[in-house]
């Protein structure tokens, strides 16, 4: 009986003591450099996104904020790193929708659970698709377009940046919403793409809108609609597809960051509320929408991981209506 009431005393004495350091890893963190992974190349939209956010919580919080970029699998390398690293918030990822909502249903191979890997901290941005058409057949509005294309099935086509990406899948869901027959044709990258409608290959595509807009302010495409509930602040002149008729369509590509699970919770919400200081900075916000991107903070890290888990099941829906294999 003595061992036992002697157990029971050493457990209640690392409970309690475990509960006293809990509060101060929050409290001491962080003391040294803090890791962000990226999963793609330096220069793209995440990745600038990384380093602005990582430059201004570096000030903040008195330690290094270090980008390191992980490119490939669609982005899915830097996460699968991510699930491998140490929970004590000295390694995290900004993460696009791709790699935890997207890829987990085309890829066979991916290395982690996307919904249970991983402690949301944070969104950061939300970045509008555009959908354009060339000029070729006159179809300079939705409206026009929608006519033709329900006069005559399958006779446009529209380009995407690959089979299951977020270009393919918006135009696959808009399909779906309103009936329309076209033929996909899938490249390898937006350059390709874009030039292939520009030229009169394709007749439309759905692409992020900072990379596309150019080519409607240059008189080269005609943008039709936007795929967000707001209409972009980078050109508030463009209609949304629900202004247009399109139900319930609110589709995009978020950023956010995610840490390892086991994270302790006062480190999460101390990044979650750094994170949304930096994104209230006026120069910030302002660096952050000159890439095209909408500033987005979550109000808890619990509303974050709400979103994830609903873009993981509304990608999976499409992508098994689209039919896309898994690779």
């Amino acid at each position: 009986m003595n061992a036992v009431k002697q157990f029971v005393r050493c457990m209640a004495a690392a409970v309690m003591a475990l509960s006293v350091m809990l509060p101060a890893q929050g409290a001491d963190y962080p003391d040294k450099p803090i890791s962000i992974l990226v999963g793609f190349p330096p220069g793209t939209s995440t990745d600038s996104v990384a380093r602005i956010i990582g430059e201004k919580i570096s000030k903040e919080l008195g330690q290094p904020v270090i980008v390191k970029n992980k490119p490939g699998v669609g982005g899915s390398l830097a996460v699968t790193e991510l699930a491998r690293s140490k929970p004590d918030g000295y390694t995290l990822a900004l993460s696009a929708s791709g790699p935890l909502g997207i890829n987990p249903h085309l890829y066979k191979e991916i290395a982690y659970d996307a919904l249970n890997d991983f402690a949301p901290i944070g969104q950061t941005s939300w970045l509008p698709y555009l959908l354009v058409i060339n000029k070729t057949k006159g179809l300079d509005t939705y409206a026009k377009m929608v006519a033709y294309a329900q006069a005559n099935p399958d006779k446009l086509t529209y380009a995407s940046i690959g089979m299951g990406t977020t270009s393919h899948l918006l135009m696959a869901m808009l399909l779906q919403k309103t009936g329309m027959k076209m033929v996909h044709v899938p490249y390898t990258g937006s350059s390709q793409s874009q030039a292939d409608v520009i030229g009169g290959n394709v007749d439309m595509t759905f692409d992020t809108l900072v990379t596309v807009l150019p080519h409607v302010k240059s008189g080269r495409l005609t943008a039709l609609a936007v795929s967000t509930h707001e209409r972009a602040k980078l050109d508030p002149t463009i209609p949304t597809l629900e202004e247009q008729g399109v139900p319930d369509y609110n589709m995009g590509a978020w950023l956010g960051f995610v840490a390892p699970k086991g994270t302790p919770p006062a480190i999460i919400n101390k990044l979650h509320a750094e994170i949304n200081k930096a994104l209230k900075d006026p120069e910030v916000s302002a660096r952050l929408e000159a890439l095209g991107t909408e500033v987005v903070m979550s109000d808890s890290p619990e509303t974050f991981g709400n979103l994830i888990i609903t873009n993981y099941n509304t990608w999976g829906k499409l992508i098994k209506q689209a039919g896309v294999e898994q690779k």
